[in-house]
């Protein structure tokens, strides 16, 4: 039997998310534009009765409000919104206190957290040697709201957790209706070495997300997705 699936932000990802959802156990029963869900007040016991999981696709100022108004209502989330991450401690402590499960991401494409991994070795490889200097780089359809990406931040921190203490300059681009490209280089006199990853569509963020939703259907606890990656393979 499928299970109850709600997509709160109904734009191009909560579209993509409705069609494939089916291939992942789910029936979507209940969709959020923009205008149907101001300030959370559409999310409630009635408009979400026969609802597992809701899968957040909205905007930095939206997504903590709707995260919140979830946990209340006993709600399990995915959340792959940007942007708002500063937050966490306080919808962690809601969804903790509610009992309810949530797993969150700056991206929900498998093949960016595998990349984030591969960032953070060579990021420790490369902290071992002060010649090398790094950056990061990023471009996104124009849009997309929030600008470094939440992505390229989280590569940056990762560095940064593995050791690399040097500064790293990041950049961004917007323009026409690219998925994403993210990039991170080190720079020495002698050489220059980069990672790239590029994003082919949405497709990838869609899946993820889906995966996401049906790990944590049942469960309690905050979760972030690299965490979860291993049970999902």
């Amino acid at each position: 039997m499928s299970q109850g699936l709600a997509i709160v932000g109904y734009g191009k990802m909560g579209k993509l998310i409705e069609r494939l959802a089916p291939e992942y156990g789910f029936e979507v029963r209940a969709k959020f534009a923009g205008g149907d869900n101001p300030g959370g007040a559409g999310l409630s016991h009635e408009t979400l009765r026969g609802i597992d999981v809701a899968v957040e696709f909205t905007t930095p100022v939206a997504a903590p409000v709707n995260i919140r108004h979830l946990a209340v209502l006993g709600v399990n989330s995915v959340v792959g919104t940007t942007g708002w991450f500063e937050q966490i401690p306080v919808v962690r402590e809601a969804v903790v206190h509610a009992k309810t499960g949530l797993v969150w991401a700056a991206n929900f494409s498998v093949g960016v957290n595998l990349f984030l991994q591969t960032i953070a070795q060579a990021a420790a490889l490369f902290a071992k040697h002060p010649e090398y200097e790094a950056w990061g780089w990023e471009i996104h359809h124009s849009a997309k709201k929030d600008a470094p990406s939440g992505t390229l931040k989280k590569l940056a921190e990762e560095m940064r957790a593995a050791g690399y203490a040097r500064p790293v300059s990041l950049s961004s681009n917007r323009a026409g209706t690219i998925p994403g490209t993210h990039e991170i280089g080190f720079d020495s006199v002698a050489d220059t070495i980069t990672f790239r990853h590029t994003a082919h569509s949405r497709e990838g963020f869609a899946r993820g997300a889906l995966q996401a939703a049906r790990w944590v259907a049942g469960k309690k606890g905050f979760y972030e997705f690299k965490e979860i990656l291993a049970e999902l393979s």
